[in-house]
């Protein structure tokens, strides 16, 4: 497993040179490396205790979208928003 600790991770409002800089897919590797360390982190390094938080997060996140869009449906219905014509 590469970790976090094998990114450079630079500030933004640090100057990179060009031969130096990362695609912006490496970047995005190093970012989610770091999320993954922090979350692994924070479970005390039990990496079954991270899936399962994460887990539950998820679900949690899940049920909040499809409450939102069941109310975003009923006011469409009830003619609270309108479409954007452009």
């Amino acid at each position: 497993m590469t970790g976090a600790k094998d990114c450079h991770h630079a500030m933004p409002s640090e100057p990179q040179a060009k031969s130096g800089a990362k695609s912006g897919a490496q970047a995005a590797d190093c970012a989610l490396d770091a999320a993954m360390d922090e979350a692994i982190a924070a479970c005390g390094g039990d990496l079954r205790a991270t899936i399962r938080a994460l887990i539950v997060a998820n679900d949690y996140l899940e049920t909040e979208v499809t409450e939102l869009m069941k109310a975003v449906s009923r006011a469409y219905a009830r003619g609270r928003f309108h479409s954007y014509s452009g």
